[in-house]
């Protein structure tokens, strides 16, 4: 069964379970004892050590162990906000960072820097937002939902310039090099380039002003309490130092497998986005959107033909509402898909996925209802829109969820005349994306969003 979600997890490497099963026999003393099993283990752990802040270009007493990439997020921001307390609380953030990172800063004075359609963060535009009281600037090396690669050195030298600390997450991006540029603390978590899963990375260089919070302990500097899980951290840094030497070829033979996914997906699938950026991009990852489809739907038939894939679709979520990386591009988010290959992955496979991904939308937009693709159906009126101010129709979409109001709206443009004026009534905060998406993927004139007595109007000019 092809497994396409790598950037969620990848697939244990075979030097890891290598590692770690070795690791289980001779690593399992405490490493902080003089006796000779604690040598040993401090003999490994060592190693581990020096071998990860290689890959990440770090010194190895600037890096720390965590229980999980995740965990190195918070305690890198808590750390580096606390040194830095008497500058202030500012920190600024790329809206389409890991949700990690957002949770990280809550309690801060945030400025979200916003991206383009591609979800490419300006480098000035990041640079501008700092302030004297910043305190921490975040920007993450690669986006994990569309796979988009950020300015990291442009956006480290202006945070040098200003004095300002940049703590990168590298979590995507990691795997395939290490990150270019002044930045000042970095993150990273094992599972995401085949090590297992409960490690992660902190880096702080030296000159950062950081202050551990959190439970004192002696372990790893202070900044990740607890007993090291040194079999574990011992099979992270041997499958990083493996993937490292397989990554230039692989990234040259995945790249070529994604080309093939971004071309052919929009000349199969009618009504498709593919998102992301086409040249600055990881090479193994690639996402689209898909107009008329609930993005669970799509997962769940896409898995009963043995295809492992992930979504940031609304419709994917518990939350019921749109991936904020997909928000902050502007981009379609109903039936999202990202493909994200795992190293090993076959032509073969990506093959019979582009074979069967055409029939398994059809079959779910069939279950919807959803309009036939193509321009919107109906007649041509040049009637006279309705009295000025006023819709010409309104559709009430509330209590319906992604993507019913798009479909009643595809359906019903045709029922009125050109320039006039359709009003969707939605509850769902995927329609003030998807929308407007549609309009832009139908060119059809979107107007805005109207308050209404519940939920919002979105109205849409018909133009074709």
């Amino acid at each position: 069964m092809p497994y396409f979600d790598a950037a969620s997890a990848a697939p244990l490497h075979p030097v890891a379970r290598q590692a770690l099963l070795a690791a289980l026999d001779e690593g399992w003393a405490d490493p902080s004892r003089l006796y000779r099993e604690g040598r040993r283990a401090r003999l490994l752990l060592d190693a581990a050590r020096e071998a990860a802040a290689d890959a990440v270009g770090c010194r190895p007493d600037e890096l720390v162990f965590t229980p999980s990439g995740t965990r190195a997020v918070h305690a890198g921001v808590a750390g580096a906000l606390a040194g830095r307390r008497r500058v202030g609380r500012h920190v600024v953030v790329s809206a389409v960072e890991h949700s990690c990172v957002l949770h990280a800063v809550d309690d801060a004075d945030v400025t979200e820097v916003g991206t383009d359609r591609t979800g490419l963060v300006d480098a000035g535009a990041f640079g501008a937002a700092l302030r004297e009281d910043t305190a921490l600037a975040c920007l993450q090396s690669a986006n994990h939902e569309v796979g988009t690669v950020q300015p990291v050195d442009e956006a480290a030298e202006l945070c040098r310039a200003a004095g300002v600390p940049l703590l990168v997450d590298a979590a995507q991006s990691l795997g395939w090099g290490a990150v270019a540029g002044g930045w000042s603390l970095l993150t990273a978590s094992a599972h995401k380039w085949g090590g297992p899963s409960g490690v992660g990375l902190l880096a702080v260089r030296k000159g950062t002003r950081f202050a551990v919070q959190g439970p004192a302990d002696e372990r790893e500097s202070g900044r990740a309490p607890g007993f090291e899980n040194l079999p574990a951290i011992v099979a992270a840094a041997a499958s990083l130092r493996a993937v490292r030497a397989e990554a230039s070829a692989e990234a040259a033979r995945l790249s070529a497998l994604v080309d093939r996914i971004r071309t052919a997906v929009p000349e199969l699938v009618p009504d498709v986005e593919v998102v992301g950026h086409p040249e600055l991009r990881l090479p193994n990852v690639v996402t689209f959107s898909c107009l008329y489809v609930d993005g669970e739907a799509l997962l769940h038939e896409l898995d009963r033909e043995g295809f492992s894939v992930s979504s940031g679709s609304s419709c994917t979520s518990s939350t019921l509402t749109p991936s904020h990386v997909l928000k902050a591009m502007g981009v379609l988010s109903e039936g999202n898909v990202r493909v994200s290959l795992p190293a090993g992955a076959e032509a073969g496979d990506v093959d019979r996925f582009l074979e069967v991904l055409p029939g398994v939308v059809r079959t779910v937009r069939e279950r919807l209802g959803a309009p036939a693709s193509g321009p919107a159906a109906g007649a041509v009126r040049t009637a006279e829109a309705g009295a000025e101010g006023e819709p010409d129709l309104v559709v009430d979409s509330l209590g319906k969820r992604c993507p019913i109001p798009v479909i009643e709206l595809a359906k019903v443009i045709g029922d009125v005349p050109l320039g006039g004026v359709v009003s969707v009534l939605s509850d769902d905060e995927a329609a003030r994306l998807d929308i407007p998406a549609w309009c832009d993927m139908r060119e059809q004139e979107y107007l805005g969003a109207h308050a209404a007595p519940r939920g919002v109007a979105y109205w849409v000019r018909r133009v074709s």
